[in-house]
């Protein structure tokens, strides 16, 4: 789906969010883009093996990420919802070292943040964000679900079980998919039947939202709906976040060899980070000088989580042997101490 006609004159509406909700998802945005774009040079430099970028799809990450309930509710994102863990309020410093391989799973807690470890498993937090939904259900919580997932996880299996089932048991849990128009190299028109990823909600007897992804006050108020409905007992909803992935699939991408690049220029017009700037100015929510501070701020955070993230020690190799298993195997053992013949003497 091509970006509106009136790519370049496109608004978007706030004056329905307080002042300082807006100015908060603008901090959390520009956070985003330029960690974001100190990741991108980290992996350059060699101290990142692989990064996924997320720009362009900063305001579908944090106006989602922000109607949730960090005491309350769980996430569970893919390989790309760092604005959404930032905007959560998970420790970036631990998160972002997820990229490094340095533990499992990352640096901070998963548990305590609420929020899941980096999966790459294409489609593969939907189902688990069930799991969870359904027994926070059985547990007699009000915590609500939120499983991220991209176009291209739209067609995969584990995904439509994990719809029908969640739609079955009324599941407390919203299936946010973002859809950046490309899987990878597979445009939307040749994966996804029907016109839209949120109409096959309708098949499951739940919810389905479409909504402009690059609007962050559109995006915040249907997840925020989305969650009221399902911590009162109205079940699932699916969301169809519509942007864009302007940048490569991932740092090992060449998006030159199957698209073209016009139709990002095109999309790079409806920047959400400048939507929001222009609306915010409009609706009188904050002045030039009030964002020109907001971005200094980001800037240096991005940095300090940048530095954070690179002097972050390494743990020590012999935790390559450790939880495998609960209790060690003959094997296991065997290569440990072959490891440690080979490095530690």
């Amino acid at each position: 789906m091509p970006p509106r006609e009136s790519t370049g004159q496109d608004t978007i509406t706030v004056e329905h969010l307080s002042p300082e909700l807006t100015r908060g998802l603008y901090r959390d945005m520009r956070t985003a883009r330029d960690l974001d774009t100190e990741a991108i040079a980290l992996q350059r430099q060699g101290v990142f093996p692989a990064y996924v970028s997320v720009r362009g799809q900063e305001a579908a990450q944090v106006g989602g990420a922000s109607a949730l309930d960090p005491t309350r509710d769980f996430v569970f994102p893919t390989y790309r919802e760092m604005a959404a863990a930032l905007a959560y309020g998970v420790e970036m410093v631990g998160y972002m070292a997820t990229h490094r391989a340095l533990w499992h799973g990352g640096l901070y807690d998963v548990m305590e943040s609420r929020f899941g470890a980096i999966n790459a498993v294409v489609g593969g937090p939907v189902p688990h964000a069930v799991g969870w939904a359904i027994g926070e259900r059985l547990r007699g919580g009000e915590g609500v679900a939120m499983a991220y997932f991209g176009d291209g996880a739209s067609s995969e299996g584990d995904v439509h079980e994990a719809m029908n089932f969640a739609g079955i048991f009324t599941a407390p849990v919203i299936f946010f998919c973002q859809n950046n128009q490309w899987a990878l190299s597979v445009p939307n028109h040749r994966q996804v039947a029907g016109g839209s990823i949120a109409a096959r909600a309708q098949g499951y007897g739940i919810e389905g939202v479409l909504v402009d992804g690059n609007d962050v006050g559109a995006v915040h108020t249907a997840t925020a709906k989305a969650v009221q409905r399902a911590r009162e007992g109205g079940g699932p909803t699916v969301i169809e976040a519509l942007t864009y992935r302007v940048e490569p699939h991932s740092t090992s991408d060449d998006p030159g060899r199957y698209r073209n690049e016009g139709e990002a220029a095109l999309w790079l017009e409806r920047d959400p980070l400048t939507l929001l700037r222009a609306a915010l100015i409009e609706a009188g929510h904050a002045a030039e000088a009030d964002l020109d501070r907001i971005d200094a701020e980001a800037a240096e955070r991005a940095e300090e989580i940048r530095d954070g993230v690179a002097e972050a020690p390494e743990p020590h190799g012999s935790e390559l042997f450790t939880h495998v298993f609960r209790e060690t195997t003959e094997e296991l053992t065997r290569q440990h101490r072959t490891w440690q013949e080979e490095v530690e003497l």
